[in-house]
């Protein structure tokens, strides 16, 4: 009696050290496009079930059933169906709040064919978050095989839909989840609140089946820098009365600052609190020594090993089956041991500080008081704890058009480029386009291929507009080849749109026509000429054997030129000889100056010259 007392009293701690916190009730946009009388854009609490379609929107029709309308009884007692028929919109299933447990109502709703399910408030007062039910209840198969998204809606707002519903009204409505996790950059950051207690019931068992089935792709996200994860371990404090209370030191390490339920809640068998706590902060330990290492993906090796390989009902939960996991690992482990630190001592231990320090929200996140808790990007998630959900999640907290790969797979969204591509621009020539598939939909945006970039809206357009651009579908310009010739209005170089090149005309894209330079006049004008025109030129030729010079439009005799050319050689190589000789004149007239003048230097220093002066100037004392 005693023992499930002092439960009692540590269930009230964890309690209420809940309710003094504040916590966030994460919401989506609900948008009613008919009937015109409620028609506008409402806010609607996320369940903490299904999976909530995190990114994207899902149109539907709201529909009210005429009997269960609590949806606590499955729909096939009353022979009524929600499937939607082919080419009709998906059934939204409103239904009351009340009489059963919120994830009753939503597996019944799935069963029967709804897509959502809108469950309306029975009284008035703030959204709250629909979770799953106590531990106690918890073991029902369907929690997990619930897929359809759900939402709490207010009393008002239920109470207009059901009016509207009830009037003969079709109510369309638009659920939107697009922006309720913020998708700022092109790198996520996500923690995930866990604990290494494998005794907690179904909430334990589907958190280390998440762990493994989401380990390949949180490691490869994390690998690539794609994501930033951090772990955390919630703990709690043990009443200042009961500190030295043999229930509180078999609970709690460092005297009742770190504490943890019992796995069993039986405190004469099995593992204690404190059992989970040191676990919980080896994991801590062991993450934060391989985030040193620059491995921070170890840390899901070890939890999925650990739960493997030292589970507490082959008693193997203890710190020699932990060793020699992260022995295997090659995490040092003596750098852990330091990190745990003496869990006997009257002091604080800094990493679990940490820990209950972080459960406490900031900013727009709000206390950690649900476990597991997933936050992703400062926001935390609800929905079923599932690989494909989850990813989900994540992927929607990336900037459009920065994703990884794996979250354009096919069982993560639809590829809109695939349908009229995307209604974007599209050479299916050279199999361009601007559409551009991305998590959240599609974006229209002009390529870039092997460095050749193209500029324009992406819907309508879109031309190359760099060097090597007529690489590419001729840089959509005109081109031809014809008589064993190949035109081009592309210009492959930094100028941008098409020309048609010299001898055609037209407008560089669609056509360029022969130019008649012989018909227009335009060139073999010359007296004596005979024009011929050709696809992209013309000929001329000189009658009486003269040659036709076509820079200058003009013939010449064969006779002048030749005399003309030979006459321009002689010139050509006399004036170069000319030139050689004065220059030969001009360099021996230096060089005989030189000598003379250098001579007439080295004579001066022995006798004097006649050009010398006779009278030299001395400084004399007066």
């Amino acid at each position: 009696m005693r023992e499930r007392f002092w439960f009692s009293i540590c269930a009230w701690v964890l309690l209420s050290g809940n309710c003094l916190g504040r916590f966030v009730v994460e919401k989506n946009s609900l948008k009613v496009t008919s009937p015109e009388s409620i028609k506008g854009v409402y806010e609607c609490a996320i369940g903490n079930f299904g999976v909530p379609q995190y990114g994207g929107t899902l149109v539907g029709t709201v529909v009210y059933p005429k009997a269960n309308q609590g949806a606590c009884k499955s729909f096939d007692d009353f022979d009524i169906s929600f499937k939607s028929k082919p080419g009709g919109l998906p059934t939204f299933l409103l239904v009351d709040r009340g009489d059963c447990f919120f994830t009753l109502k939503a597996w019944n709703a799935q069963k029967a064919g709804a897509a959502a399910i809108l469950v309306a408030d029975n009284k008035n007062e703030p959204l709250i978050t629909m979770d799953t039910p106590e531990e106690e209840n918890a073991n029902a198969e369907y929690l997990q095989n619930i897929t359809i998204p759900s939402a709490l809606i207010s009393k008002s707002l239920g109470d207009s839909l059901k009016k509207a519903i009830s009037g003969g009204e079709m109510v369309n409505m638009n659920l939107d989840w697009r922006e309720s996790l913020p998708h700022p950059d092109e790198r996520v950051e996500y923690e995930f609140w866990t604990n290494s207690n494998d005794e907690c019931g179904p909430k334990c068992d589907s958190q280390i089946e998440f762990v493994k089935s989401f380990k390949g792709a949180a490691q490869i996200l994390e690998q690539k820098g794609y994501t930033l994860f951090t772990p955390h371990y919630i703990t709690w404090y043990c009443p200042e009365a009961f500190i030295l209370s043999k229930q509180c030191k078999s609970q709690c390490i460092n005297h009742g600052r770190y504490c943890a339920p019992d796995p069993e809640q039986d405190f004469s068998k099995g593992y204690d609190g404190k059992d989970v706590v040191v676990q919980n902060l080896r994991q801590v330990c062991l993450f934060k020594v391989a985030n040193e290492s620059g491995k921070p993906w170890l840390w899901w090796d070890y939890v999925t090993d650990f739960a493997i390989r030292c589970p507490t009902k082959e008693l193997k939960y203890n710190k020699e089956c932990a060793d020699k996991v992260i022995r295997s690992l090659g995490v040092d482990l003596n750098k852990v041991d330091k990190c745990i630190g003496d869990t006997e001592a009257d002091v604080d231990n800094p990493v679990l500080k940490a820990e209950q320090d972080a459960q406490i929200g900031k900013g727009s996140r709000g206390d950690v008081t649900i476990l597991p808790t997933l936050v992703i990007n400062n926001r935390q998630y609800r929905g079923k704890l599932d690989r494909g959900a989850v990813l989900k999640a994540i992927c929607a907290g990336f900037q459009e058009t920065t994703e990884p790969v794996v979250c354009l797979s096919e069982d993560i969204e639809t590829n809109e480029c695939l349908e009229n591509n995307g209604g974007c621009w599209q050479d299916k020539i050279a199999n361009l386009t601007a559409c551009r598939d991305t998590f959240r939909g599609r974006v229209c945006e002009c390529p870039t291929v092997n460095g050749v970039r193209f500029n324009g809206d992406g819907y309508t357009h879109c031309e190359a507009s760099t060097a090597l651009r007529c690489e590419f579908n001729n840089g959509g310009c005109w081109r031809q080849t014809k008589e064993g010739r190949t035109y081009s209005a592309c210009i492959d170089d930094h100028s941008h749109g098409c020309k048609c090149p010299h001898g055609f005309k037209g407008d560089g894209v669609k056509s360029c026509e022969d130019v008649d330079e012989c018909k227009e006049k335009l060139a073999c004008q010359c007296p004596g000429c005979k024009c011929k025109n050709t696809w992209g030129s013309y000929e001329c030729s000189c009658s009486g054997g003269s040659l036709y010079m076509r820079e200058h439009d003009m013939c010449l005799g064969k006779k002048v030129s030749t005399e003309l050319s030979w006459g321009s050689v002689w010139v050509i190589i006399l004036g170069l000889i000319a030139a050689g000789g004065a220059g030969y004149a001009i360099y021996k007239y230096r060089i005989r100056r030189y000598m003379d003048s250098e001579i007439r230097a080295i004579m001066a220093q022995y006798m004097p010259l006649d050009n010398q002066p006779n009278n030299v100037h001395h400084h004399q004392d007066i």
